[in-house]
């Protein structure tokens, strides 16, 4: 179904009082945005303020990502939903994370210390909300269930703590 024929049947859908919205929507995938943190005030969101702990050193990129709290989208390629992409400081950083619509949704942090693009497990560093243990069993990757979490309409605050090895 092409995007223009889906928001036609959304908009008869919803003019019925009958559909039930999905987040994201397609189009909301891989959006690249800056780090606002006025969009965590008080009278935003919805939004997850993330704060980023254990940062080791100021050289290379943070890179801060959202994803639907859901198995099918959870760290897959190009299913990510907002990503913020800046430069580290060392200690303790923080992102404001805007989401579509309240939800369940994961976000997942990489220090790329180099600064290449490329995840290099001897050095780069990274977590997830929640905080999960990150090992070689699954090979970094923890399941979604550990991960998810819920959003409202407003701000949720998560703290991250990094791991590197």
């Amino acid at each position: 179904m092409t995007g223009l024929k889906l928001l036609r049947t959304g908009a008869t859908l919803l003019a019925a009082g009958s559909m039930a919205v999905s987040v994201p929507a397609w189009g909301q995938y891989r959006q690249t945005i800056s780090n606002n943190l006025s969009n965590c005030s008080a009278s935003s969101g919805p939004a997850v303020k993330v704060t980023v702990r254990g940062i080791e050193t100021s050289t290379g990129n943070m890179r801060v990502q959202s994803y639907r709290g859901v198995k099918a989208d959870w760290l897959k390629s190009g299913r990510w939903i907002n990503r913020i992409q800046t430069s580290a400081r060392a200690g303790t950083m923080t992102f404001c994370m805007p989401v579509p619509a309240a939800g369940v949704y994961g976000i997942a942090v990489r220090h790329d210390k180099n600064g290449n693009g490329k995840t290099d497990l001897s050095s780069d560093g990274g977590g997830m909300s929640n905080n999960p243990s990150i090992n070689i069993f699954n090979l970094g990757k923890p399941s979604y269930k550990k991960t998810r979490f819920t959003v409202g309409e407003g701000v949720t605050s998560i703290t991250i703590n990094m791991k590197y090895m």
